[in-house]
C-alpha cells in the first residue's frame, strides 16, 4: 500500500535524484488496533497550557519558545512580564528575541479561544544553564537510519504539528548519522549530501517558524559509526574525497574500513563545523563515539558556547560511570547505554538495571539519557515494523523514562502514528511529571524479584510513584503514602487515566492490580491536582 504526503509546513515533498527511497512515497504497514488499551482522556476544547513551567536560555542567545497549548483553534496568546528583548506572537504563541540581562523572570502567559481562557506562570531563567527539563523530540536513526533526508525531516515536523505533539512540548527534530557529504563551504565544514539536503538553513528556518528545533549529528572521529566524515581528520585540510559508503558496496566489505576510522584524527575541525551549524540555525548536536573522553567533550562545549545559539549537546554513547561527576557538569544529555531495541528484555534491562546508579548525577541541564523511545512503527534503514513491545510494556517504557527524568526522543515513523501511540505521547499529566523543574530522577523505593516501586518528588510537594510489575503474571501491589514519609489526608491520582482513585489518611493502604510487564502510575498529593490558587489562575 502506498500513500503520498504533503507537508503541513507548506513545503512540497519533491523527490530528489539519487535519494533512493523517496520520502513522499513508501510502503505502510497494516494497522494494529490497540484502541482498547487507551487510557489518556482526550484534550478539552478549552485552552490548556502543557509541559514545563521553566525554560532556560543564555544571555545574548537567540531565544525560541513555543507555548505548548492544546485547545480549539484559532487561539490568541499574550504574555506579561517578559524580559526586555522578548516578544510573543499572538497567533502562534511563539516567544522570540534576545535577552542580554541574566536573571529569573516570572512570565504570566494567557491563552484564549472561543471556549475559554487559561493563564499559567512560566519562569524564564537567563543564565549559564539550558535544558532545565529533559528534552522531548524525535531522532531519525531508529526509523530511517541512512535513508534520512530533508523530505523525511519535513514530514516528521509536519506530523508533530498536525498531531498536536508540539503542543505537549515535543519540539526537537534530530538528524542522526547519514546526512554528511564532503567538507567545504566558507568554514571548510562538513556539508550535507546534496542529494539528501539541499538547504539546511531553509530547513531550520521552516522548523523554527513553528517553534520546533533542528538537530544534527557528528563524532570526534575521522569517520562516524556509519562511515561518514567526522569532525576530525588526518588530513590538515580535512578534504579527503571519500566515505566508506561510497567506496565500498556492502556493509561486510565496509566494516574493516569503518572500524579503522573510529578514532580521533590528528586535526580538529570542531570550530569549523560549529560555525557552520550556527549559520544553519542548528539547535541540538548528537556527538557519538566511545569511549567518551573529557577532552573532546569540553572542546565541543566550548565551541558551542561561542555561538549565538543555545545548541544542546547530547553525548553518546555508553558513558563511563567513573566520569559521572563530569557528565553532570558538561553535556546537556549523556547516553548511559548502548543502542536500545524494541524488546522487553532490552528495554527493561536498560530502565530497571542500568539507570539507578546515575540518579545523583542526573540534574537540570545535564540529563542521564536512557536512549530513544521504541514505541510506534520502528526499524532501521526503512525496514519498519510495529514495536515488539506489548501495550502494557509500552506503558512501562514511557512511565519509566518519565520517572527517571530521561530525555525522550521518539524513534518511530511519524507518518504511521496510531491513536494508541498518540495517547502515550499526549498525556499532559505524565509529561508534567517528566518536565518537573526539580529534575529529580526517581529512585527505587522497594524492589523484589517481581516488582519495583519508584518514587519521584515533585516541585509542588507531591510525589509521583510508579508501581511496576516485571513479572509474567498479574500482581496486586500495595503501598501507603506514609511509606514515603507523607502524613495527613492524601489523595492518589491515576496519572494515565487522569482521575483521583483514592482519598484517605496517609497510613491507609492503597492496592493496585498491575498487569504483567505493566505499570500503574500515580501521584500522591494533599490538595487540588491542578494547583488552583485562590484567584482561580492555574499555576
Amino acid at each position: 500500500m502506498k500513500r503520498i504526503f504533503i507537508s503541513a509546513l507548506g513545503v512540497a515533498l519533491i523527490p530528489l535524484a539519487g535519494m533512493g527511497q523517496c520520502p513522499a512515497e513508501r510502503d505502510t504497514l497494516p494497522k494494529i488496533d490497540n484502541s482498547k488499551y487507551i487510557l489518556t482522556p482526550p484534550a478539552p476544547a478549552t485552552p490548556r497550557i502543557n509541559g514545563a513551567k521553566v525554560f532556560g536560555a543564555r544571555p545574548g542567545s537567540k531565544f525560541l519558545y513555543r507555548v505548548p497549548c492544546t485547545g480549539e483553534r484559532p487561539m490568541k496568546f499574550s504574555a506579561s512580564g517578559l524580559p526586555k528583548g522578548l516578544s510573543i506572537d499572538p497567533e502562534k504563541g511563539l516567544i522570540t528575541g534576545v535577552v542580554k540581562k541574566p536573571g529569573e523572570y516570572p512570565v504570566e502567559i494567557t491563552a484564549s479561544n472561543s471556549k475559554g481562557t487559561t493563564t499559567r506562570l512560566l519562569t524564564i531563567k537567563i543564565g549559564d544553564e539550558v535544558a532545565l527539563t529533559p528534552p522531548l523530540g524525535w531522532s531519525s536513526w531508529n526509523c530511517w537510519g541512512l535513508l534520512i533526508d530533508e523530505g523525511l525531516v519535513r514530514e516528521t515536523a509536519a506530523s508533530m504539528v498536525d498531531n498536536d505533539l508540539i503542543n505537549y512540548g515535543w519540539s526537537y527534530v534530530n538528524i542522526d548519522d547519514g546526512w554528511q557529504g564532503l567538507r567545504g563551504g566558507k568554514h571548510n565544514a562538513i556539508q550535507p549530501n546534496p542529494e539528501k539536503f539541499t538547504d539546511m538553513k531553509k530547513l531550520a528556518d521552516e522548523l523554527h517558524s513553528e517553534g520546533m528545533r533542528l538537530g544534527i549529528y557528528s563524532a570526534p572521529w575521522v569517520g562516524t559509526y556509519a562511515g561518514f566524515i567526522g569532525s576530525y581528520s588526518d588530513n590538515p585540510e580535512g578534504r579527503y574525497e571519500w566515505t566508506v559508503r561510497d567506496s565500498l558496496p556492502s556493509l561486510q566489505e565496509a566494516w574493516p574500513a569503518r572500524y579503522y576510522n573510529w578514532r580521533n584524527g590528528k586535526h580538529s575541525f570542531v570550530a569549523n563545523d560549529v560555525k557552520q551549524w550556527e549559520d544553519w540555525g542548528i539547535d541540538y548536536l548528537k556527538y557519538d563515539w566511545t569511549p567518551n573522553q573529557l577532552y573532546y567533550v569540553k572542546e565541543m562545549i566550548d565551541a558551542l558556547r561561542s555561538t549565538d545559539r543555545d545548541i544542546l549537546f547530547g553525548m553518546s554513547n555508553a558513558a563511563h560511570w567513573g566520569d559521572a561527576p563530569q557528565w553532570a557538569r558538561y553535556p546537556n544529555c549523556y547516553r548511559t547505554t548502548g543502542d536500545i531495541r524494541d524488546t522487553w528484555g532490552n528495554m527493561s534491562r536498560i530502565g530497571f538495571q542500568q539507570q539507578d546508579k546515575w540518579a545523583p548525577f542526573n540534574v537540570p541541564g545535564h540529563w542521564a539519557d536512557a536512549d530513544m523511545m521504541v514505541i510506534g512503527v520502528v526499524g532501521w534503514d526503512g525496514e519498519l515494523h510495529h514495536s515488539r513491545l506489548t501495550p502494557d510494556e509500552q506503558y512501562t517504557h514511557v512511565s519509566l523514562w518519565t520517572i527517571l527524568a530521561s530525555p525522550m526522543f521518539l524513534g518511530c515513523d511519524m507518518q504511521q502514528l496510531d491513536d494508541f501511540t498518540l495517547s502515550l505521547l499526549r498525556n499532559n499529566e505524565i509529561i508534567e511529571v517528566h518536565q518537573d523543574e526539580l529534575g529529580y530522577q526517581g529512585f527505587p523505593f522497594f524492589k523484589d524479584n517481581r516488582s519495583v516501586v519508584y518514587a519521584k518528588p515533585l516541585v509542588d510537594g507531591s510525589m509521583a510513584v510508579g508501581l511496576f510489575n516485571y513479572g509474567d503474571t498479574p500482581l496486586d501491589m500495595v503501598i501507603s503514602p506514609s511509606d514515603f514519609g507523607i502524613r495527613g489526608q492524601q489523595k492518589i491520582r491515576d496519572l494515565w487515566r487522569q482521575k483521583d482513585v483514592w482519598e484517605k489518611e496517609a497510613k491507609e493502604k492503597f492496592t493496585a492490580n498491575v498487569a504483567p510487564h505493566g505499570v500503574v502510575m500515580i501521584k500522591i498529593y494533599p490538595g487540588n491536582n491542578r494547583g488552583e490558587e485562590p484567584d482561580g489562575k492555574v499555576y
